[in-house]
């Protein structure tokens, strides 16, 4: 009884194993493939880079003189007017040397009639003289002497007068310096950003402070992108533009290429340039400062033959059983794409054209419209497992 048992488990593992070997057996030998159709339609090349929006016009607007903040007239997201008022910065200081100034002025002009009384002063003396010296009544020496007293009054006055024009040259300073402490705005457009708070302290010895940012007009936005080198060449002005921001995934905005800027920008190396894109945002949806993906449109072409870039990637292992022209050296040179004939993959030579990144144009070749063509190799992983030993039973 118990040899029979034995020999009953012998017979049904040498089944199990037969039926296991024809299993691995069989799938070492067939490939099956996934394949896909030749189709027309269009092929658009472009060229990716990521970009800032930014206003078209965005003003700085500064202070040239220093001074606390005393008013502030307007706030982020405000609309201003060219020549509305701002801020204020305290004035007390600065009208001082106005009226410093002023009174500096009124000194001069006292000592230039001064001047003028003592030329005429003088002036006369100086004829008398003249007289007196024809009828020889005083000396060579004193009309001398009243002539030098004549020009050196002249003189004196025109000092005074260099001096009034000076008064007068530090007056329009100080009234300037004056004006100066009221932040006016420079054009039409919106606070996009505030720097100061009312209090605040700030000072215009060595540069200019940002006080405010205006943009000029949001409803015509830019983006600044930078285009890798090797790309570059492809890109001019006039090129529509497509690209998405975060904030609106689901929405394609549209513009077209304003600049290429011949600038080059090098950072660890790599080298880009400045492509200036312009947008139109009459609903005002971008704001500056979005981060935009842009693709830009390098050349459009529509209705025709095309395949997916796998076909072309596409490189048939050669299983048990097949031709070996599979891989003739010969047919293996120059583009091509695979199709199944008698049940076997075959080359095709083909010449391609413009590609999308995932379709390619066929530009000649023996194939048409509809033509199925491999695309990968379904069984790769199954056959190489089967390239294994065959399962051992205990």
């Amino acid at each position: 009884m118990k040899k029979k048992v034995i020999l009953i488990s012998v017979i049904a593992v040498a089944i199990i194993a037969a039926i296991l070997f024809f299993i691995f057996n069989k799938n070492g030998k067939s490939v099956s493939y996934k394949t896909e159709k030749i189709s027309r339609g269009e092929i658009k090349s472009v060229v990716t880079a990521t970009g800032t929006v930014n206003a078209v016009t965005t003003v700085s607007v500064g202070t040239q003189v220093s001074g606390t903040i005393q008013k502030l007239f307007v706030d982020y997201n405000s609309p201003v007017r060219k020549g509305q008022q701002l801020a204020q910065i305290d004035p007390s200081t600065f009208q001082s040397q106005v009226d410093q100034a002023n009174a500096n002025l009124w000194s001069a002009q006292a000592n230039l009639e001064k001047a003028q009384v003592a030329v005429m002063d003088a002036q006369r003396t100086f004829q008398r003289n003249k007289e007196l010296f024809a009828q020889n009544f005083i000396a060579k020496s004193d009309l001398d002497t009243a002539e030098t007293n004549f020009k050196s009054a002249q003189a004196q006055q025109k000092v005074n007068q260099a001096q009034v024009g000076q008064a007068q040259a530090a007056l329009k300073i100080a009234q300037a310096n004056l004006q100066y402490t009221r932040i006016l705005s420079p054009v039409d457009g919106i606070v996009i950003s505030r720097s100061v708070d009312v209090g605040q302290t700030v000072a215009a010895s060595f540069q200019t402070p940002t006080l405010f940012s205006i943009a000029q007009d949001l409803t015509k936005m830019q983006i600044d992108t930078s285009v890798d080198e090797a790309d570059i060449g492809k890109v001019r002005a006039g090129q529509e533009v497509s690209f998405t921001v975060d904030a609106y995934p689901d929405t394609n905005f549209t513009g077209k290429v304003s600049v290429v800027r011949n600038a080059p920008i090098t950072v660890s190396n790599v080298v880009t340039y400045d492509v200036i894109i312009n947008v139109d945002n009459s609903q005002l949806k971008l704001k500056p400062g979005m981060t935009a993906n842009v693709s830009i449109t390098i050349e459009t072409r529509s209705n025709v033959l095309r395949v997916p870039n796998a076909a072309l990637r596409f490189k048939p292992a050669q299983a048990k059983g097949q031709s070996e022209t599979i891989t003739d050296k010969q047919e293996m040179k120059g583009t091509k794409v695979w199709i199944m004939e008698e049940g076997k993959p075959k080359p095709v030579m083909v010449t391609t054209g413009l590609s999308d990144g995932n379709y390619t144009e066929i530009s000649s070749g023996n194939v048409t419209q509809g033509r199925e063509v491999i695309t990968d190799s379904l069984s790769s992983k199954k056959g190489s497992s089967s390239s294994g030993p065959p399962p051992r039973f205990m």
